[in-house]
């Protein structure tokens, strides 16, 4: 009897890892954040619950209004490059971004392997 109580809570202790070293990484603040208007940003920073696994997180920036241009098709922002430091990514624009509305496309891959995407919206005075 001793033996089935033992293989049971060993049993149960291992049923709960998966939970724990599958968690999912969640953005948890961004600059610039979420709804925010900032003057001219020439570096992006996300951070995330979970250390990241750089080649795999990344992010799509586009600028989708000008002020001036109500027609302004949305246009991809390209030339910058990224840079994961445990929990945290770290994007380098070429040059400060122009006026304007944007939206930030991420991914983010942790441990679990498995792919997590979001996305908001920001502008540029």
């Amino acid at each position: 009897m001793k033996k089935t109580v033992l293989a049971a809570l060993a049993l149960s202790a291992l049923a709960t890892l998966p939970g724990i070293a599958m968690a999912h990484p969640k953005l948890v603040s961004a600059t610039p954040a979420a709804d925010a208007t900032v003057a001219k940003p020439t570096v992006l920073t996300l951070n995330f619950s979970e250390t990241l696994v750089g080649p795999l997180s990344g992010i799509e920036l586009t600028m989708t209004g000008m002020p001036g241009m109500s027609d302004h098709a949305p246009m991809p922002i390209k030339g910058f490059t990224t840079k994961t430091e445990g929990k945290t990514l770290k994007v380098t624009l070429p040059r400060a971004l122009p006026s304007g509305s944007y939206k930030l496309n991420w991914h983010a891959v942790a441990a679990d392997q498995h792919r997590i995407e979001g996305s908001y919206a920001f502008s540029v005075k």
